[in-house]
């Protein structure tokens, strides 16, 4: 927000880390980016917790929206790795639920998005990264190694196949990080400047009431959209994921 008396925007300020709980916050290097992950993680557990706690036969909201979320998830894992991606359904509910709630916290004012810092989403995409490979492994042996050269190559090129095929493979824990990171810092950012220009212009009164308003309205729309990209963005992430442990399974 621009500060009290100057007309500047700072715009990359609400991204700065700082020590949250007081005094022990200092001690263990606890800030609001870690505060945030643990709200968002008690948020998922209370909403399965209370959803699932009546077991009705006939749901009601909250009973419904666990199912509605456990299925959902279950659904893109069966879908996207087959029928042995019912054994990876807890890790990608846990990946697409903790990022959906920690985008969605940093709407809200006083909270913060922890997916805006790419150290956070850097850690679960290398979780990912070591998962998968880990998975292919343990699943073919070394027979994993025969991913970085697709069959019917010529020999000439198996070279530079394999150093294509293993730069495509390291570059997924930067594609995961990056686009989830970019996305949230992004949708902040915009949201911090018009957001800015609404003060600013409410301040300087008279005429300048007008477009202040018309900052006010789009940034209630860039709210709504960036819920939207929230969304998509878990989405997105949760669904690599699924894709990436197909390669492995599957190993094609």
């Amino acid at each position: 927000m621009a500060a009290e008396g100057q007309s500047s925007i700072d715009a990359l300020g609400q991204f700065v880390l700082e020590p949250a709980l007081g005094p022990i916050g200092h001690f263990v290097n606890f800030t609001q980016a870690n505060l945030m992950m643990v709200v968002a993680s008690a948020l998922v557990l209370g909403l399965l917790w209370l959803g699932m706690r009546p077991r009705a036969m006939v749901p009601g909201r909250l009973q419904a929206a666990a199912e509605m979320c456990y299925e959902t998830v279950m659904n893109m894992c069966v879908e996207q790795i087959g029928h042995e991606g019912k054994k990876f359904f807890p890790i990608v509910f846990c990946l697409f639920f903790f990022i959906l709630f920690g985008n969605f916290l940093g709407v809200y004012p006083y909270f913060f998005t922890f997916t805006s810092h790419v150290a956070n989403t850097l850690a679960l995409s290398s979780f990912v990264f070591i998962l998968v490979t880990f998975i292919a492994i343990k699943e073919h042996g070394l027979h994993f190694f025969s991913y970085f050269l697709p069959k019917g190559v010529p020999v000439a090129l198996a070279p530079l196949m394999v150093l294509i095929e293993l730069i495509s493979y390291l570059s997924r824990i930067v594609s995961l990080s990056v686009r989830l990171f970019a996305n949230m810092m992004a949708g902040h950012v915009m949201l911090e400047v018009f957001g800015s220009f609404i003060v600013m212009l409410g301040l300087a009164g008279g005429i300048f009431f007008i477009p202040a308003g018309l900052s006010l309205a789009v940034n209630t729309m860039l709210i709504g959209f960036e819920l939207l990209v929230a969304t998509l963005q878990a989405y997105v992430f949760a669904i690599l994921t699924c894709i990436y442990l197909h390669d492995a399974v599957h190993l094609h």
